[in-house]
Formats: C-alpha cells, structure tokens, sequence
C-alpha cells in the first residue's frame, strides 16, 4: 500500500469512527488488529483519546485533501469548498466543546433573594465551566430567610426555569445535567471553599486551577461545601454573567402569570389615554384604535429595613447616594423627560407597603400609581412563594417601557442589565443623553433637572461586583 492509500483509507476509518459515514458501515481492513496501533503510533497518543481522534481527523483530512486535489486539479471534479463544510460540521458535531458529560460539579443549595440567587446560580455555572464540567442541577429557595438556613423551603431549578431550554440557549458555554446522569464510577469528591481573609482571589482561582487537572480531576463529582455560591470569589466578566443569564427563561406557568400582570397594567393604560382621547376631543373614542400603552415600573425600595440597611451602607462606603425617600422617588420619576402622559407607574414594592397608602399619593399629575393590591392581582402573587412571586415581578419590570430602580439593588441591577443586552442586540452601545428604547435610570442618583440618572450596565466590566454589591458609577 503506497502513501497515498495509507492516508485515504486511515482517513475512512477514523472518519468512519467519529461517526462522519454512520455507523453501519464495514470496512475490509476493520479486522487489521494493528490498525489502530499504527495509527496511535503516528499521532503519539491513544486513539481512545476523543481529543486524539479528533487531532487524528483534521490532520488527515487536510492531507487527505493535499493528496486529491494534487492528483484530481486537471479534472475539476470535487467542490472541495463542500468537502470542508462537511468536515467542519462533523467535527462540531461529534465533540463537545470545553463541556464534558462524564465530569460533574455539585454546589450547595442556593439561597437569598431572586437575584442574588440567579448571581449564585451564574458563578456555580461558570465555575463548573472552568473546570470544564456539567453543573449537577443545583437546589434554590422558595423562601427567604437570611440567617435560618435550616428554615429554606428547597425548589428544583426546573421548577422556576426550563432545563431543556437553558442547556439548548448555553449550548457549548455552559451545562446542566440531572442526578440521573451520574454512574457512581468515583467517590464523590469534597472541594472545601477556603474563608477567612487570608483567603484571597488569587488562592481561590489557584484551587479551582489545580482542581482541573491532576488526581482531583479524575473524581466523577466534585462537591464544593461551605459557602453559598454567591460569596464566592468572581472570576469572570460581566459578559459571561449575560451569557448565563440569557439562556434563563422561566417556565410557561409562571411566565403566564407575568403574562396576566402586564395585561393588566396595558389594559388600565388604554382605558386612561382612551378616556383623556374622549375629554380632548368631545368624542366617543371607545372604538377608536389606540396603540398599546406603555408603562412605568419603579423599583421601590422604602421599607423599613431597607432603609437601615442602605443608611448603614452609606455611613460604611462614604456614599451617599443610596438611600431615597418616597418623596424623591415620585419627583425624580415625575421629571424624566420624554413621559408621555396619561402613564401607568406600576410600583414594585414589599408586600409589607401594600396597605401604605403613602406610596400612591403625591405623583405628578397624568402619573397614575398602581401595585399589585390596587392593580387587582395580589391573588395571583399569593398562590406562589416568595421566589416565584419575585420572579413575576421581575418579568413586569423588565418588559416595562421605561424602567427606575435603586443601583444598589440587585433586582434592579439585573433588570437594567437584562434591558442593556436588548438595547446592545439593537446595535444601541450607549444610552446616555439619547432617547432610545428601553431605558433604565437610577432615581438614587439625580440626574438633570434632578431627574433620575440613566443608567446602563457596563458590559466591559471585568467581574460582577458592580451589579452584585451596587454602585453608583452606572456608565452614565
């Protein structure tokens, strides 16, 4: 067998077994035992090696390819431009990218508010990712309780977001994978999260480098125990934070609800702008065809033990730009340029600020006020715990037309990013000073004519803190 033989018909077979041809098909030379010795002689590894076969299939396609189009250039028949898109896919598709199936990453059960443990949620994913395993379905909290952990009400991840969905949206990015999954071929493995302050950045990504590699790496599970994942070191960019959290999508039940909220809000806007069409122009406009109503969603964050919190806060950093009251909030919302009026301001507040009817008075004429309670729509918040009634009013802030909150809130800082991406997929990079689209804005930090300050998210920031912990640097 000449040269020429040898690499075509090494080729047919490695391509053969990466699965390029199928798998039905015989080749004569399959019952040749030093086959595939040859070959790992060739290539200095062993041919059970995934990334071996896959270095052994480009190598000899492209000489492969070298040797044809040498020998048939004069006759003009192969489209050697398909030949490569075949090769292409078939290397895509018989290869998981930096993701692997067999390997896998435990974390605690996730804990706190919606947001922080969407953050957490992220970091456990990325960290699985660098150590280039799938994330075992992690536990989240249906309720809140801060310091009686005993007292957390578990829900399964796939109880809030769609499973199938994310692994579909973070196809080749990150990965979840069910306990159904596991073989129980190892032990399971015990990574102690290090504490204290001589436990530094630089050691936390030490520990994560060594255990992807060396005896750690051949452990089938790896647990991570002690802390919660949102107090974890970060290592990542607020990009990579996006790409998670972009494939979050939640399930129909609970999307419906959000559904039901914003319907409601829309509804009650026609009927405002339908009855200020019939006042202004001395005629009937209940037939007339209005366009949807657009809507504002406040953040409001005035309970009382927010307000310690964010007094305490300002005297530990020196800023003050934390802390608003009710009467700021309404003058700042009231004095964003651009409002068409009559509006719809629905308030995402507490449970606690229901029966206050402080929050509704004193806004700007043509502002009209509403949460859930006055919307009519408490019933539906009540049938779910807290996580899910958080992740409602999530959905209805984030598809507001225009959207104000706290940048030292999470909740807030997670929506503005979420409406940055829109913007961004737009082709907008800046918000500042321009009338756009979805925009965001801080009504703790005033801003012209002490409106509230527009406020996008810095997606070149190279780690999370900004959006986990507040800032008052919002790009704008």
């Amino acid at each position: 067998m000449n040269d020429h033989q040898f690499f075509f018909f090494s080729f047919l077979g490695l391509a053969q077994n990466s699965g390029l041809f199928g798998h039905h098909m015989d080749f004569p030379w399959q019952a040749n035992a030093d086959f595939k010795a040859r070959l790992s002689r060739l290539f200095g590894c062993h041919l059970t090696s995934v990334t071996c076969k896959l270095l052994a299939l480009v190598t000899i396609a492209l000489f492969f390819r070298a040797v044809l189009l040498h020998s048939f250039s004069a006759y003009g028949v192969m489209e050697w431009n398909n030949l490569d898109l075949i090769l292409s896919r078939s290397l895509l598709l018989n290869s998981d990218v930096g993701i692997r199936r067999d390997k896998f990453l435990k974390v605690p059960q996730i804990v706190w508010g919606l947001n922080n443990q969407k953050i957490a949620f992220a970091r456990a994913c990325l960290t699985a990712r660098m150590l280039n395993r799938t994330l075992l379905m992690p536990s989240l909290s249906a309720s809140l309780f801060y310091k009686e952990i005993y007292r957390l009400q578990p829900i399964s991840f796939d109880k809030v977001f769609q499973f199938e969905r994310f692994n579909s949206l973070c196809n080749g990015f990150v990965r979840l994978g069910r306990y159904s999954d596991l073989k129980n071929q190892t032990p399971v493995y015990d990574l102690q999260k290090g504490s204290g302050r001589k436990w530094t950045v630089e050691r936390d990504l030490e520990q994560l480098k060594q255990s992807s590699r060396g005896p750690v790496d051949k452990y089938e599970v790896i647990r991570i125990v002690g802390k919660n994942p949102f107090l974890w070191h970060d290592h990542w960019p607020v990009k990579d934070y996006a790409r998670v959290f972009e494939c979050l999508v939640l399930v129909d039940e609970i999307a419906k609800e959000a559904d039901r909220v914003v319907s409601k809000i829309r509804q009650i806007g026609r009927k405002l702008r339908r009855k200020t069409e019939t006042v202004q122009n001395n005629f009937d406009a209940e037939g007339s065809s209005l366009p949807p109503a657009p809507y504002v969603a406040v953040h409001m964050r005035v309970e009382i033990d927010w307000m310690i919190h964010c007094k305490n806060l300002e005297q530990r950093s020196g800023i003050s730009q934390i802390c608003s009251s009710k009467q700021e909030i309404m003058e700042r919302v009231g004095n964003i340029v651009g409002l068409e009026f009559p509006t719809v301001v629905y308030l995402a507040v507490a449970d606690s600020l229901l029966n206050d009817s402080s929050v509704l008075g004193g806004w700007k004429k043509g502002l009209h006020p509403f949460e859930k309670k006055k919307l009519g729509v408490d019933g539906i918040y009540k049938k779910h715990p807290y996580l899910i009634q958080s992740a409602i009013d999530y959905e209805v802030c984030s598809r507001a037309d225009v959207f104000v909150g706290n940048s030292f809130s999470t909740f807030s800082s997670l929506i503005v990013l979420e409406r940055t991406q829109k913007m961004i997929r737009m082709g907008i990079t800046s918000s500042c000073d321009i009338d756009v689209r979805w925009p965001s804005y801080a009504y703790n930090i005033p801003g012209e004519s002490n409106s509230p300050q527009i406020w996008m998210t810095n997606m070149s920031d190279s780690s999370l803190k900004a959006i986990s912990y507040g800032s008052n640097a919002i790009s704008c």
